[in-house]
C-alpha cells in the first residue's frame, strides 16, 4: 500500500524491515523490557547511481518532508558514494543513502543493471515511498549470481531493492548500555553474531563515533527461476561523541561505514 507522509513512510519502512530481519525487534523488544526507550539513530537505503534511481531520486521525499543534505562520503574500494540527511526535528533518524558507482564496474554489471532499471513502470522511482516498495524488477537466480561475483552490494539491491538496508539504535539514549562494549557483550550473551570485519566496534571517541553490528540475518528470497537463502539486513548501533563545540557530532565516518557495509558479505 502506497503511504504519502513522512511518519507513515518511517512506520511502513520500519514494519517491512522487522518481517525481514526479525532479530532487530527482537533485540529492540529484549531492550526495551530491560526498561530502555530505543531510539533510532539513522536508516541506511542503498541503490546505483543510474539517472532513473540515484541518491538523488532516492533522497527526494526526504528532502520534501523536511530533511535537509548534511554530508557526502567516498568509499574507493567498495566504489560507493554517499549522503546523508537530517530532519529539521532532531528526533526523527538520519537518512544515509548510498549508490555504487556503476561507471567502476564491468560492462556487464553495467548493462545487467541497467536492464533491471528499465524494468521499473515509468514514474515510480517519483513516488513518495519509493525507498519502501521492495523489488521493481524480475530477477533470476543466475543474474543474482553473476552481479555477486563482482559486488555483493549490487547483488543486495539486485536482490531486495528498495527498502531500509538497516536501521539502528542510537547507543547515548539507553541508561544500561551506554558503553558501546558492554552492548557488544550482552548481544553475543543473547546470542546474536556481531560484524567483526575490522574489529566488532568500528571508530573511536577520537572520530567522536563508534559502531558496531549485527550481521545480516539469511533469508529465502524467491527469484523467478528458484529460490536462494542470502543475507538480508543487519541492525546497528551507534554511540555519538560531543565535538569540541560541545555539539554532538551527527555526521559519518567513511572508514567506519566501510567495514559496517561488510555486514550484508557473504563471506562473513
Amino acid at each position: 500500500m502506497s503511504v504519502k507522509t513522512l511518519p507513515a513512510l518511517l512506520d511502513k519502512m520500519w514494519q517491512d524491515y522487522i518481517t525481514i530481519n526479525p532479530l532487530a525487534k527482537k533485540i529492540s523488544d529484549l531492550l526495551t523490557n530491560q526498561g530502555e526507550e530505543v531510539a533510532n539513530d539513522h536508516i541506511a537505503l542503498r541503490t546505483f547511481n543510474h539517472p532513473r534511481v540515484n541518491v538523488d531520486v532516492v533522497a527526494k521525499p526526504f528532502l520534501e518532508s523536511g530533511y535537509n543534505y548534511k554530508g557526502d562520503y567516498h568509499f574507493p574500494e567498495k566504489k560507493l558514494y554517499a549522503k546523508h540527511y537530517e530532519h529539521s526535528d532532531s528526533s526523527l533518524p538520519k537518512i544515509f543513502i548510498s549508490e555504487l558507482r556503476l561507471e567502476e564496474f564491468s560492462p556487464k554489471l553495467q548493462k545487467t543493471v541497467s536492464d533491471l532499471v528499465d524494468q521499473i513502470p515509468a514514474g515510480l522511482e517519483s513516488q513518495f515511498d519509493f525507498s519502501s516498495i521492495g523489488r521493481p524488477w524480475k530477477l533470476s537466480v543466475e543474474v543474482y549470481n553473476e552481479l555477486l561475483k563482482e559486488s555483493d552490494y549490487a547483488a543486495w539491491v539486485a536482490a531486495f531493492g528498495y527498502r531500509p538496508n538497516h536501521f539502528t539504535v542510537f547507543i547515548n539514549d539507553l541508561k544500561n548500555f551506554s558503553d558501546i562494549s558492554v552492548l557488544n557483550s550482552y548481544l553475543k550473551e543473547q546470542g546474536f553474531k556481531l560484524n567483526a570485519s575490522g574489529g566488532e566496534i568500528k571508530g573511536s571517541k577520537d572520530v567522536c563515533l563508534e559502531q558496531s553490528s549485527t550481521l545480516a540475518n539469511n533469508i529465502e528470497v524467491a527469484f523467478e527461476d528458484g529460490k536462494l537463502t542470502i543475507p538480508a539486513c543487519y541492525y546497528e548501533f551507534a554511540r555519538r561523541y560531543p565535538l569540541p563545540s560541545g555539539e554532538l557530532y551527527q555526521g559519518f565516518v567513511a572508514a567506519s561505514a566501510d567495514k559496517i557495509f561488510e555486514s550484508t558479505s557473504k563471506g562473513q
